[in-house]
């Protein structure tokens, strides 16, 4: 089954954060009760700095600058204009596959900044999609990953930098990391490229590597539901 695209909002017209992650919440229930087919939702939102279950006090802004708590993994982040947000709400095939879903996303990000004459890559034991240093600069990361997957249904998904300015960073340790820094597409192929320019690249790989890992859409178990205690819930920031 081909996958499902909703773009929402794209510049100038932003996506508030709370009501993006109610739709989210919407349409997860739905796709539970197999009421609904699969979505992945895209996206920019307008600024907000949103801090997943691992945020500790001293990652949160400096300046006081509001914070959405959210129920992903991982710690704080930043969202906004020039940033591209994915929210893929599906089911897996495996519920306990949640690594083989994040390897996906972080590939449709590899396979995307490529194009743009980036290398970027996996870091073990760091979050997100780097490009690595060099001797003189730091490794930087270009896109973060933080999802919640409930009784085998995705929630969250990534975001990647595109033409959004670093400055918001600055307010926070992104993600909880001290030695690294960040990155954009812009920035590190020395030209503007806007979410739009990018969107067409990732559901192209979104359709090559995602499905794989996709369940039914709509199982026969779905409609009569199950208990949580079968199915966890898990967190992943990466």
């Amino acid at each position: 089954m081909p996958l499902k695209f909703r773009p929402l909002g794209f510049a100038p017209e932003f996506v508030d954060y709370r009501q993006c992650w109610e739709l989210q919440r919407t349409l997860h229930g739905e796709i539970l009760a197999g009421e609904r087919e699969p979505e992945i939702l895209l996206l920019e939102h307008a600024p907000v700095y949103t801090a997943g279950k691992r945020t500790k006090p001293e990652d949160l802004p400096v300046d006081g600058t509001p914070v959405v708590d959210v129920d992903r993994g991982g710690k704080i982040t930043w969202h906004g204009p020039g940033q591209l947000v994915a929210y893929p709400i599906v089911r897996l095939a495996d519920k306990s596959a949640v690594k083989d879903y994040v390897w996906r996303l972080e590939e449709v990000l590899i396979r995307v900044v490529a194009e743009y004459g980036i290398d970027a890559t996996r870091v073990d034991g760091r979050a997100g999609v780097w490009v690595l240093g060099d001797g003189i600069r730091q490794d930087r990361k270009i896109a973060a990953i933080g999802i919640r997957v409930l009784r085998g249904v995705t929630q969250h998904g990534f975001a990647l930098n595109c033409s959004n300015s670093l400055d918001p960073y600055g307010n926070i340790i992104p993600c909880g990391i001290t030695d690294a820094s960040v990155t954009s597409i812009s920035a590190e192929a020395g030209r503007a490229v806007a979410p739009a320019d990018v969107l067409p690249s990732v559901q192209r790989e979104f359709e090559n590597i995602l499905p794989p890992a996709l369940g039914d859409p709509t199982p026969a178990t779905a409609a009569s539901g199950s208990s949580p205690a079968q199915h966890p819930t898990h967190g992943v920031n990466a």
